[in-house]
This record gives structure tokens, C-alpha cells and sequence, in this order.
């Protein structure tokens, strides 16, 4: 308001043109904070995802990506399909886990080799997973020859 009573003392003739603008702009300032402070208020948080085992409620995930052919991607993709631990990959069906994968576009993954791992991972037989991955690359077996 200041700069308007300015504007208006200035010399010959107020210019109430201008005045208006300002005005406006003023108006239309406020207006926006106003509409930004209720967007920022009205949104809802998002829900916290709670993934759930049949072991423990407070049981937390395991580090899938130690299996041969897993890696942060596919361990993201199976962690939001409810399978984050050694445990559940070792149970599931390969298929299931397939069609996981299929829907995140990694149609080219092959999860049979993961669960056998996950197998022994499960069971802490580390040893046993070592060997195994050591015949393993990607995930699958290599022939020898």
C-alpha cells in the first residue's frame, strides 16, 4: 500500500492504471500462497508399506542381492512382492516369481537358480552357497566344458 500512496503523490496525476495492476498482482500473489498452503495441507500422507512374515512380525529382510543373479532392481521388485527374505524365496513357486518379474518388465530373468540358493542361504549353510555360486552365472548353471 505504501507504493500506491507513493505512485499517487508523484507530481501531476495519479495513474490508476498502473494502481490497478499492482493491485492485481497483488491479489493474485496472495492468492496463490493461500491456495499453496491448502494443497500442502489437504494432502494425505502416504501409507507406510508393512511387509508381513509368517515367522516374526519384527523379522527384518534379508540382503538378497548376496544370491548369484539378484541385484538391487530384481531385490526391490520381490521385496514389493512380499518376498524379502531368504526364507520366502526359498518356499516360492519359480512360476510365481516369473510372473513377478514379467509384470516389472524383466522378462528376461530366470529365478530357478535363485531359490535353490535361497534354499541354503535360509538354512545359514554358507559354505554349500559359496560352492554353489561358484558354478553359477546370473544365476544359472554354466556347463562346463
Amino acid at each position: 500500500m505504501f507504493v500506491l500512496r507513493l505512485l499517487s503523490e508523484g507530481g501531476e496525476s495519479p495513474d490508476t492504471a498502473l494502481q490497478w495492476m499492482l493491485a492485481a498482482a497483488l491479489v493474485f500473489f496472495v492468492v496463490m500462497i493461500l491456495v499453496g498452503w491448502w494443497v500442502s495441507k489437504n494432502k494425505k500422507p502416504e501409507p507406510e508399506v508393512q511387509h508381513e512374515t509368517h515367522e516374526h512380525k519384527s523379522h527384518t529382510a534379508d540382503d538378497l542381492t548376496k544370491l548369484e543373479g539378484i541385484g538391487p532392481k530384481v531385490a526391490k521388485v520381490l521385496s514389493d512382492a512380499g518376498i524379502f527374505t531368504f526364507e520366502k524365496l526359498a518356499h516360492a513357486e519359480a512360476s510365481a516369481i516369473k510372473k513377478i518379474l514379467d509384470a516389472s518388465g524383466m522378462q528376461m530373468m530366470n529365478p530357478e537358480g535363485w531359490i535353490e540358493q535361497a534354499k541354503l542361504a535360509a538354512a545359514g549353510d554358507w559354505s554349500a552357497l559359496e560352492k554353489l555360486q561358484s558354478e553359477l552365472k546370473g544365476g544359472r548353471r554354466v556347463n562346463a566344458e
